[in-house]
């Protein structure tokens, strides 16, 4: 792990899930594309998904309908005449639920933990910190993801997208993070791999290192501001445990 200014002694960490922990890429690819046959609109590039994923599956939906929608209406075919890009919200509902059952038909068939990640866990909760897994994914897409994965038992709490009024970038599900695991929000660690589990680390007051190989909106993560960069969640674990070797507790 790559540290910048990663100075405090980490109590707890906070873990994202896509692009952290597993890489759903897939589970996106064919649930949306179930969900845009139904839609009689055209498939959605993986690379888009890409770009959209991260901001919870709301807005997930709304942005593959608004592009799809657009790309049919410059088709010039039916679809487009029928489904003007202009008015992609009309049909947002009939989206969100084909979405829904298509996900979660296949939740975590077309998916696969990162290299490092049950090991990374594994070697955090021996350095006794308390986990907890916080996702912009709804928390009924996010418990069983987990569960198929063999992920669920490493983490005290979880917290999906509609477990808060806010999702991240917002600070407030770290906020309510730290409050469920009784650390204070600079002694707890989030490890997420993208801009916004940075901004939201940042406006509350937590440290956060990212994982090099995720999503991050299809953007270097590098550029991104965080304290620290890791290729292996068990990177980020061995970096912890050279941290309490070198370093005494500071309060604060």
């Amino acid at each position: 792990m790559t540290v910048r200014k990663l100075t405090q002694v980490i109590d707890a960490c906070i873990i994202d899930l896509d692009g952290t922990q597993v890489d759903t890429l897939g589970d996106f690819e064919v649930a949306l594309g179930r969900m845009l046959a139904e839609l009689q609109l055209p498939p959605v590039a993986r690379d888009f998904i890409e770009r959209a994923v991260g901001k919870g599956s709301e807005h997930l939906i709304r942005s593959v309908l608004a592009e799809q929608m657009r790309l049919a209406d410059l088709s010039g075919g039916a679809i487009g005449a029928s489904c003007p890009a202009t008015q992609p919200e009309a049909r947002y509902e009939q989206a969100w639920r084909s979405y829904q059952q298509h996900y979660l038909a296949i939740n975590g068939q077309f998916s696969s933990v990162y290299p490092g990640v049950v090991a990374g866990l594994q070697a955090l909760r021996e350095l006794g910190l308390p986990l907890v897994c916080l996702t912009n994914k709804p928390l009924s897409f996010a418990k069983p993801l987990l569960a198929a994965k063999g992920l669920d038992g490493f983490f005290v709490h979880v917290f999906g997208g509609d477990s808060f009024a806010r999702k991240k970038p917002d600070p407030l599900p770290l906020l309510e993070a730290c409050k469920a695991l009784g650390t204070a929000p600079a002694h707890t660690l989030m490890v997420g791999d993208s801009q916004n589990d940075a901004q939201a680390a940042r406006a509350a007051g937590c440290p956060v290192v990212l994982m090099t190989y995720g999503y991050n909106h299809g953007e270097p993560v590098r550029g991104v501001d965080a304290d620290g960069f890791a290729d292996t969640m068990t990177a980020v674990a061995a970096g912890l445990t050279a941290q309490r070797q070198n370093q005494p507790r500071k309060e604060g």
